[in-house]
């Protein structure tokens, strides 16, 4: 191809801009508007055929609403007509459906036992050796198909003896993990058992494990082995359930969600008997107990008052069990399972708890007393053994009770010696609002308990712990307080005192001033720090932090609490205090609302985010980074020193100083200084005195000098591009020149891959995005006295030029042809747009001749290179990407050159024609192409694209 030279076409930008206005419809109230609701009349249409007629059609409208693809549908919905002819017998959604529907009375403000599991396993755990029963199967639980009815009840009966008889095996010396592993394969070998229906051996397995919850030789571990072991009876009595609940589902119907025992078949009936006279001839009380427990909900089958008439006598079963241990976690387990299938017969969980309370004196009886001086367990240690349980027998029976009731239980504890324990589970289980209210009348019993048993402390967390969340009488809180905090402060202990404190500060702080929160935080200091106590409470004190920063959105309100910051002190732990860091900036991000400059709030910010600062290294996870990053950002925005600039930049100095291994807070810095020259300009209307000029260069002068520590290569480039343009808006034009001559001598060093969120991508499509920005921006660069014509723009091409691309790669053309546009607007006689204050090359040239013929040489010589790499495409690999590399170069001529020009008219047509030559091209983007091309030739200027257009054929593919 010969060298061609170019053009520029002028360009009146306002007679374009105003061609290309949407035209201006006035629009009537009346008319279609895009946000109004839309009205669809609905056309019902019936379709009546006869034999040997047409058929006939009737239709009727309506101005209702409606959805507009019902219409397609004919009111069917195609979902609902799967369904209906769907198997109806779908037994797992109608146990969910009916499941549901039953424990519909219990509602989400019950707290589930689930949610209770864990923490009991957590908090009673053991040093001793534990003992566990293991059964030993046998093959004579695999009844033959072959044999008779009374034969395989036979076997199953001989089973059940020789289980009774001690067909099982004693490990001993286990750990607790070893326990719990033992208690889990027994679990799975109940289910392993059940599908290969053994049930005669599952039912073994939960024999043997009820049996041992009536061991309490390791009793310090009673309530996590009582969670284990009611796990197994769950699965138990879910399996159980499940079984007799298939029975009764057959091809032709399935039982509805509310059955009666009517709608249960013989078969499924007698096998549900066949369960409960099993387990009736177990002779043991304590499993037989259990097990009859677990599958209550089975009576359902046999009969509408089955549970109603199970639960009271279930009751009375416990009354035989001796050790009052087992006997309070034995009715625990009735109600747990009485509130699942039966949530509505409290008469008889009520009757359970006041069976409970007229046992309750023998926990204090010389049985247990040489049950404990044998096993070497303390009283104030025995005692809290009994937490769970009750505490979970009481939420049962308060759950929706009336006042009376609560009033009536309350007061049967009050006569009851030795009370505290009961007081505590009271505390624990009944509503808040109820305890609130009569916040004096516990403090007055929980004075009167006797401190040898249960402490006392414990009893005024329990009060604290409601008090969090219900308020007492508005007379009462200060008195409730100084009651409270009186046994807080003698405590000796560090951690009982610290575990009571926690829960008071809550109370403090929601009710008092600054003045009561300082003194409760003195007082947490006072006793923490001796021997360093606290390294052992930092979750405690953790909490007592977070509490109070809850309560203070103020920050110079809780800065001005004296014991606030000596309190954070006690955090020396880093790890620790990093995170009591990042508590206070999160609640600070969230709660600031206008930004600050009290110099209370700045300094102990500033020292909290050097705290999370330093504590960043070598081994930090991005992801941390991140975080810390985004807390010290969200501090640093909210900083601002109003119309006293320079106070501002000082403070942007120090922080930079302060976070500097934390590179999103540097290019945070770098956006808030470029913010604040840019609010200097527009203060001074964009004509600085010399004052204002000077502060505005320190302003780009400390953006010059951090850009260059930053590693990221891209956020290097575009601050200095960004901060080239603010230079160059606030008319310091060789500072503009320094930060755009950074830029194009930084892209060499841009690598062929970059990491972007982890993974590594290639870098060309990137710099090409930077790239145009750069020339949008160059458009307006006036050049410098002392260099040559557009000298920013050959520096940045030579750069282009050297750079190393890849080989399949057609991004340095696109690069090119964005050049051109750019070299095309600069020779314009009036740019698209300027800043203002700022000469641009049109002002300070006015069209000069010389000016013009530089412009088009470079013009030339970009149009050689594209036209070079086109040639190169001229392989059938390359076929595609040449044509399209054609079609839009010729584009660009269209938009950018001067058709009238013959060479470069010729030149269009050529490229034309080589983006169709191997059938290649888009079709549909060429004719539209030629269609825009005889659109304008229709323009009054623009006649010679009328010829042009008839020397572009369109080649169909063949």
């Amino acid at each position: 191809m010969a060298v061609f030279p170019w053009h520029s076409r002028g360009r009146n930008y306002k007679a374009e801009f105003a061609s290309c206005r949407l035209e201006a419809v006035p629009l009537e109230f009346g008319d279609y508007h895009p946000l109004k609701p839309i009205t669809v009349t609905e056309s019902k249409t019936k379709k009546v055929s006869r034999k040997g007629s047409t058929s006939s059609t009737s239709s009727s409208s309506s101005s209702s609403v409606v959805d507009p693809l019902s219409s397609v549908l004919d009111g069917t919905d195609p979902l609902s007509m799967f369904a209906a002819t769907a198997d109806p017998a779908a037994p797992d959604s109608s146990r969910k459906r009916r499941d549901r529907d039953e424990n519909s009375i219990v509602g989400s403000d019950f707290e589930p036992w689930a949610s209770k599991r864990g923490e009991i396993l957590a908090r009673y755990t053991t040093t001793e050796k534990l003992s566990i029963n293991l059964f030993m199967g046998s093959e004579k639980g695999k009844a033959t198909a072959t044999s008779a009815m009374s034969e395989k009840v036979r076997t199953r009966l001989e089973e059940l003896d020789d289980f009774e008889e001690g067909s099982q095996k004693e490990l001993l010396n286990l750990t607790q993990q070893d326990y719990v592993n033992r208690i889990e394969e027994l679990n799975q070998s109940l289910k392993d058992a059940w599908a290969s229906d053994q049930k005669v051996k599952a039912l073994k397995i939960v024999i043997q494990c009820s049996k041992l919850l009536s061991d309490t030789s390791v009793i310090q571990f009673y309530p996590s082995k009582f969670v284990l072991i009611t796990d197994i009876l769950d699965t138990f009595g879910k399996l159980v359930y499940e079984r007799i609940f298939s029975m009764c589902v057959d091809n032709r119907s399935v039982l509805p969600d509310h059955f009666s025992p009517e709608n249960v078949n013989d078969t499924a009936k007698e096998t549900c008997l066949n369960w409960f006279f099993k387990i009736a001839s177990i002779r043991e009380l304590i499993p037989r107990f259990y097990v009859e427990a677990s599958i209550l909900k089975c009576n359902k089958f046999l009969s509408k008052t089955g549970i109603s008439e199970c639960l009271p006598r279930l009751t009375c079963m416990i009354r035989g069990i001796g050790d009052p241990l087992v006997s309070v976690y034995a009715r625990a387990y009735l109600c747990r399972v009485g509130m699942e299938v039966a949530p509505h017969l409290k008469e008889s969980l009520n009757k359970n708890f006041f069976d409970f309370l007229l046992t309750f004196k023998q926990i204090h009886g010389d049985t247990v007393q040489n049950q404990l001086v044998v096993q070497g367990v303390e009283l104030p240690s025995y005692l809290p053994l009994y937490s769970p349980a009750m505490d979970w027998i009481f939420q049962c029976i308060s759950y929706h009770a009336p006042e009376a009731l609560l009033t009536e239980m309350m007061e049967r504890c009050k006569k009851l010696g030795n009370n505290a324990l009961l007081l505590n589970s009271v505390m624990s289980a009944f509503r808040a609002e109820f305890i609130a209210t009569r916040s004096m009348d516990f403090i007055g019993m929980i004075k009167e308990c006797d401190e040898s048993g249960f402490p006392k402390h414990l009893l005024f967390r329990s009060l604290g712990l409601n008090l969090a969340l219900a308020d007492p009488p508005e007379g009462d809180r200060l008195q409730i307080l100084n009651e409270a905090w009186k046994v807080i402060t003698k405590l000796k202990n560090p951690q009982d005192y610290v575990n009571c404190a926690e829960v008071w500060v809550e109370y403090t702080c929601k009710h008092f001033t600054k003045r009561e929160v300082n003194t409760v935080l003195a007082d947490v200091i006072k006793h923490m720090t001796p021997d360093r106590a606290f390294e052992d409470s930092y979750p405690q004190l953790q909490s007592i932090i977070k509490k109070v920063i809850a309560h203070f959105h103020d920050f110079s309100v809780l800065f001005s609490v004296e014991k606030f910051l000596p309190f954070l002190d006690m955090f020396q732990k880093e790890s620790v205090r990093v995170e009591v860091c990042k508590c206070i900036m999160e609640v600070f991000i969230k709660h600031q609302q206008e930004p600050t400059k009290d110099p209370v709030i700045l300094n102990a910010l500033l020292h909290v985010c050097k705290t999370m600062h330093d504590s960043v290294n070598a081994l930090t996870l991005e992801d941390e980074k991140r975080m810390l990053a985004y807390l010290i950002n969200g501090f640093i925005k909210m900083v601002s020193f109003g119309r006293d600039f320079e106070q501002q930049l000082s403070f942007y100095v120090e922080a930079r100083s302060m976070f500097c291994n934390l590179e999103p807070v540097l290019v945070q810095l770098i956006h808030s200084v470029n913010r604040l020259a840019m609010e200097t300009r527009k203060v001074m209307k964009g004509n600085h005195s010399r004052k204002t000029a000077a502060f505005v260069r320190a302003c780009v002068a400390y953006c010059f000098i951090t850009i260059p520590s930053l590693v990221g290569i891209f956020t290097r480039l575009n601050l200095y591009l960004h901060s080239g343009q603010v230079a160059l808006a606030n008319q310091c034009l060789s500072q503009a020149d320094a930060f755009f001559k950074a830029a194009i001598s930084l892209i060499p060093e841009v690598p062929k891959m970059i990491n972007i969120d982890g993974k590594m991508r290639p870098s060309e499509s990137f710099l090409l995005e930077f790239l145009c920005n750069f020339f949008s921006t160059l458009l307006i660069v006036p050049d410098h006295p002392e260099h040559g014509v557009l000298f920013l723009v050959r520096e940045l091409l030579n750069v282009i030029q050297d750079y190393t691309w890849e080989d399949n790669s057609d991004d340095k053309i696109r690069i090119y042809t964005c050049v051109l546009h750019l070299l095309s607007a600069m020779s314009q006689e009036t740019y698209l747009y300027h800043i203002d204050k700022v000469d641009s090359n049109d002002s300070l040239y006015g069209g000069d001749t010389k000016f013009l013929a530089e412009n088009n040489k470079l013009c030339e010589t970009v149009m050689a290179q594209i036209l070079e790499h086109l040639k190169t495409l001229a392989k059938d690999e390359a076929l595609k990407r040449q044509s399209s590399l054609g079609l839009s170069f010729f584009n660009s001529i269209l938009a950018h050159g001067d058709l009238r020009n013959n060479r470069l008219n010729q030149l269009s047509v050529n490229l034309w024609h080589l983006a169709q030559r191997h059938g290649c091209a888009d079709t549909r983007t060429m004719v539209k192409t030629l269609e825009y091309i005889k659109k304008r030739s229709k323009h009054p200027d623009m006649g010679h694209l009328t010829e042009l257009a008839l020397r572009l054929p369109l080649q169909t593919r063949t």
